[in-house]
């Protein structure tokens, strides 16, 4: 039965393009129904291959931004200008649209519901699989304080940041804190900068809580996150990563 399942999940299955939504002005979230989805744990990805009409396929990694949620899944899309892949879906792809893919993968990057706290900390895009999680949460009724810190070149580069906001205002539980590494809102207290250890301190956090901790984002980021809360502290064997960049797979 496990060799089953696992079949299951390296299988090419179509979708049905649902909806399509802008995040920014070069991101965007596809909503897809995928008949026979075998259902996933946040923080975990799906393949999206591409076929084009003389038989050259092109496929590429990205994280599922959507709670489980029987056949309906999400994923949010940047723009990479060299890629293969992102372009057409995060430029091109309409409702109605097929799109193939296979999944769900990956196991370690991923968050079970547990009464602990937990750290988020993401780097521009690496927010995705990390929202997944924070929609998971409240799906689920989890009351564990979750604390999401997120670096973004600037305000109009955020994803979800009308939901963020909305979500932290009905829930006390959930902390969100913005990081901008090139120009801030006005008015906000920070100079653009980036990410310290400041940022990744909070009471309810700190290592001695024992949070479970998730990074996301470019491998520079990740690594420097990393040590950060390494040296502040935290357990490495409570920080998972994910990384991504220029052999990360994802364009």
């Amino acid at each position: 039965m496990a060799g089953a399942a696992v079949l299951g999940r390296l299988t090419w299955r179509v979708s049905t393009v649902t909806s399509v939504r802008g995040e920014t002005a070069t991101a965007r979230t596809i909503a897809l129904n995928v008949p026979g989805w075998p259902g996933h744990r946040a923080g975990q990805h799906v393949d999206v291959r591409l076929t084009a009409a003389d038989g050259y396929s092109a496929q590429r990694s990205y994280s599922i931004a959507s709670a489980p949620d029987g056949d309906q899944l999400e994923l949010t899309v940047q723009l990479l200008a060299d890629g293969e892949v992102s372009p057409y879906l995060a430029q091109v792809v309409a409702a109605g649209d097929p799109l193939e893919l296979r999944g769900p993968i990956g196991g370690w990057f991923a968050w079970d519901p547990a009464p602990v706290p937990v750290l988020l900390v993401a780097g521009g895009s690496g927010v995705v699989p990390l929202m997944a999680m924070i929609r998971a949460r409240a799906a689920t009724g989890t009351g564990s304080p979750f604390r999401l810190v997120y670096s973004v070149r600037g305000p109009d580069d955020a994803f979800y940041a009308a939901e963020l906001a909305e979500r932290q205002r009905g829930d006390d539980g959930l902390h969100v804190a913005y990081v901008y590494t090139r120009t801030t809102p006005p008015g906000w207290p920070v100079p653009p900068g980036r990410i310290g250890a400041g940022a990744l301190t909070a009471p309810e956090w700190s290592p001695d809580r024992n949070p479970a901790v998730f990074v996301c984002g470019p491998t520079g980021f990740v690594e420097t996150v990393a040590n950060l809360l390494v040296n502040a502290g935290h357990d490495p064997r409570t920080i998972k990563t994910e990384r991504f960049g220029p052999s990360g797979g994802q364009s």
